[in-house]
């Protein structure tokens, strides 16, 4: 499952590469930061609009943009969706309530 992020991860860099005005994460990355996050929040709240409609496909398809969106943050920030996954199996075999409990100590 992990496969499809490491190869959207790609071809996000291949496209961050290209001229703005020839690609659509070329010219989110070129706009900035603030672009990116504002898109995970239109993606974000359209998200919960489909969930809240019940469109199963509309929920996939919504749920699909805002990981897309999520994705270029990270790779924006020098991050890759590894670590993120790594992260989610780390968190693998501990309740979540010890999880956060565990931040909130930090």
């Amino acid at each position: 499952m992990s496969d499809i992020l490491e190869r959207l991860s790609e071809v996000i860099d291949q496209r961050r590469a290209a001229p703005p005005e020839t690609s659509y994460v070329a010219g989110l990355c070129h706009a900035g930061l603030d672009k990116i996050l504002k898109k995970i929040g239109e993606e974000a709240a359209e998200t919960i609009i489909a969930a809240k409609g019940g469109d199963r496909q509309q929920i996939v398809y919504e749920t699909a943009d805002l990981w897309f969106h999520s994705v270029v943050m990270l790779k924006y920030m020098g991050l890759e969706p590894g670590a993120v996954l790594a992260e989610l199996e780390r968190r693998f075999g501990q309740s979540g309530v010890a999880e956060k409990a565990a931040r909130t100590a930090k």
